[in-house]
Protein backbone atom coordinates (compact mmCIF):
# COMPACT_ATOMS: atom_id res chain seq x y z
CA UNK A 1 0.00 0.00 0.00
CA UNK A 2 1.34 2.98 -1.23
CA UNK A 3 1.31 6.46 1.69
CA UNK A 4 0.43 9.66 1.63
CA UNK A 5 -3.25 11.42 1.64
CA UNK A 6 -5.50 11.04 -1.34
CA UNK A 7 -8.39 13.23 -2.22
CA UNK A 8 -11.40 11.90 -3.06
CA UNK A 9 -13.73 13.85 -5.52
CA UNK A 10 -17.15 13.14 -6.53
CA UNK A 11 -17.66 15.32 -9.17
CA UNK A 12 -21.64 16.92 -9.81
CA UNK A 13 -23.52 19.36 -11.99
CA UNK A 14 -24.47 21.34 -9.24
CA UNK A 15 -21.56 20.38 -6.44
CA UNK A 16 -18.40 18.40 -6.10
CA UNK A 17 -17.72 16.34 -2.96
CA UNK A 18 -14.51 16.19 -1.48
CA UNK A 19 -13.37 13.34 0.86
CA UNK A 20 -9.45 12.82 2.37
CA UNK A 21 -7.76 9.88 3.58
CA UNK A 22 -5.53 9.58 6.10
CA UNK A 23 -1.69 9.25 5.01
CA UNK A 24 -1.49 5.59 5.54
CA UNK A 25 -4.27 5.37 3.56
CA UNK A 26 -6.26 3.40 5.67
CA UNK A 27 -10.13 5.73 6.29
CA UNK A 28 -11.28 8.11 4.44
CA UNK A 29 -12.96 10.90 5.53
CA UNK A 30 -15.42 13.94 4.66
CA UNK A 31 -13.81 17.31 3.32
CA UNK A 32 -16.11 19.36 1.94
CA UNK A 33 -18.75 20.89 -0.89
CA UNK A 34 -17.28 23.01 -3.72
CA UNK A 35 -20.61 24.50 -5.88
CA UNK A 36 -19.62 23.88 -9.52
CA UNK A 37 -18.62 27.04 -10.37
CA UNK A 38 -15.43 28.37 -13.20
CA UNK A 39 -13.32 27.90 -9.99
CA UNK A 40 -14.27 24.64 -8.57
CA UNK A 41 -11.15 23.29 -10.19
CA UNK A 42 -9.47 25.50 -8.14
CA UNK A 43 -10.43 25.26 -5.23
CA UNK A 44 -10.46 21.51 -5.35
CA UNK A 45 -6.55 21.69 -6.21
CA UNK A 46 -6.12 24.59 -2.66
CA UNK A 47 -7.61 21.64 -0.46
CA UNK A 48 -5.26 19.15 -2.14
CA UNK A 49 -2.14 21.31 -0.95
CA UNK A 50 -3.92 22.04 2.14
CA UNK A 51 -4.25 18.81 2.84
CA UNK A 52 -1.03 17.64 1.41
CA UNK A 53 -2.51 15.30 -0.82
CA UNK A 54 -0.29 12.90 -2.75
CA UNK A 55 -3.10 11.70 -5.25
CA UNK A 56 -6.35 12.77 -6.30
CA UNK A 57 -8.83 9.86 -6.95
CA UNK A 58 -11.90 11.25 -9.41
CA UNK A 59 -15.03 8.65 -9.57
CA UNK A 60 -16.53 7.96 -12.90
CA UNK A 61 -20.14 7.70 -13.08
CA UNK A 62 -20.79 4.71 -15.57
CA UNK A 63 -24.00 2.80 -16.11
CA UNK A 64 -24.06 -0.62 -14.31
CA UNK A 65 -24.31 -1.79 -18.02
CA UNK A 66 -21.06 -0.63 -18.14
CA UNK A 67 -21.16 2.30 -21.21
CA UNK A 68 -20.85 6.06 -20.28
CA UNK A 69 -23.66 8.06 -18.75
CA UNK A 70 -24.37 11.40 -19.37
CA UNK A 71 -22.24 12.43 -16.25
CA UNK A 72 -19.27 10.57 -17.35
CA UNK A 73 -17.91 13.25 -19.59
CA UNK A 74 -18.31 15.87 -17.38
CA UNK A 75 -16.06 13.58 -14.81
CA UNK A 76 -13.50 12.41 -17.15
CA UNK A 77 -13.36 16.47 -18.67
CA UNK A 78 -13.23 17.76 -14.56
CA UNK A 79 -9.93 15.05 -14.13
CA UNK A 80 -8.51 16.27 -17.04
CA UNK A 81 -8.57 20.20 -15.63
CA UNK A 82 -6.92 18.68 -12.65
CA UNK A 83 -3.93 16.67 -14.22
CA UNK A 84 -3.64 20.18 -16.58
CA UNK A 85 -3.96 22.25 -13.81
CA UNK A 86 -1.82 20.49 -10.82
CA UNK A 87 1.13 18.62 -10.14
CA UNK A 88 -0.94 15.85 -8.15
CA UNK A 89 -1.44 12.59 -9.86
CA UNK A 90 -4.96 11.83 -10.84
CA UNK A 91 -6.67 8.50 -11.18
CA UNK A 92 -10.48 8.02 -12.50
CA UNK A 93 -12.11 4.86 -10.66
CA UNK A 94 -15.35 3.17 -11.24
CA UNK A 95 -17.85 4.90 -8.88
CA UNK A 96 -20.99 3.10 -9.86
CA UNK A 97 -23.75 3.51 -6.84
CA UNK A 98 -22.02 5.56 -5.08
CA UNK A 99 -24.64 8.97 -4.66
CA UNK A 100 -27.04 5.82 -4.20
CA UNK A 101 -25.27 4.50 -1.45
CA UNK A 102 -24.80 7.71 0.11
CA UNK A 103 -28.49 8.31 0.29
CA UNK A 104 -29.29 5.31 1.78
CA UNK A 105 -26.27 5.98 4.39
CA UNK A 106 -27.73 9.65 5.16
CA UNK A 107 -31.55 7.83 5.10
CA UNK A 108 -30.56 5.53 7.52
CA UNK A 109 -28.54 8.09 10.08
CA UNK A 110 -31.98 9.68 10.07
CA UNK A 111 -31.38 12.55 7.82
CA UNK A 112 -34.09 13.70 5.03
CA UNK A 113 -32.99 14.26 1.65
CA UNK A 114 -33.55 17.93 1.94
CA UNK A 115 -31.19 18.16 5.02
CA UNK A 116 -28.39 15.95 3.44
CA UNK A 117 -27.93 17.71 0.30
CA UNK A 118 -25.04 19.84 1.80
CA UNK A 119 -23.30 16.70 2.59
CA UNK A 120 -24.40 14.33 -0.01
CA UNK A 121 -21.33 14.81 -2.03
CA UNK A 122 -19.33 14.30 0.41
CA UNK A 123 -20.47 10.91 1.27
CA UNK A 124 -20.40 10.18 -1.95
CA UNK A 125 -16.51 11.23 -1.96
CA UNK A 126 -16.15 9.10 0.74
CA UNK A 127 -17.34 6.12 -0.65
CA UNK A 128 -15.45 6.67 -3.86
CA UNK A 129 -12.40 6.97 -1.96
CA UNK A 130 -12.59 4.33 0.45
CA UNK A 131 -13.79 1.85 -2.36
CA UNK A 132 -10.15 2.46 -4.21
CA UNK A 133 -8.53 2.48 -0.97
CA UNK A 134 -10.02 -1.14 -0.17
CA UNK A 135 -8.75 -2.24 -3.74
CA UNK A 136 -5.27 -0.75 -3.73
CA UNK A 137 -4.77 -2.85 -0.21
CA UNK A 138 -6.37 -6.19 -1.42
CA UNK A 139 -4.84 -6.33 -5.64
CA UNK A 140 -1.66 -4.44 -4.62
CA UNK A 141 -1.87 -2.21 -7.13
CA UNK A 142 -2.91 1.54 -7.66
CA UNK A 143 -7.01 2.00 -8.91
CA UNK A 144 -8.26 3.13 -11.81
CA UNK A 145 -6.90 4.58 -14.26
CA UNK A 146 -4.23 7.08 -14.66
CA UNK A 147 -4.84 11.05 -16.29
CA UNK A 148 -2.22 12.00 -18.05
CA UNK A 149 -1.96 15.86 -18.26
CA UNK A 150 -2.55 17.18 -21.54
CA UNK A 151 1.01 18.08 -23.09
CA UNK A 152 1.69 22.25 -23.30
CA UNK A 153 -0.99 22.61 -20.69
Amino acid sequence: MRTGTRLGVDVGKVRVGVARSDPHGMLATPVATVQRASRSVQKVIALAVECDAVEFVVGLPIALSGRDTASTADAREFAQQLADKSAVPVRLVDERMTTMSANTALRASGRTAKNSRSVVDQVAAVIILQHALDFERSAARPPGELVEPTLGS
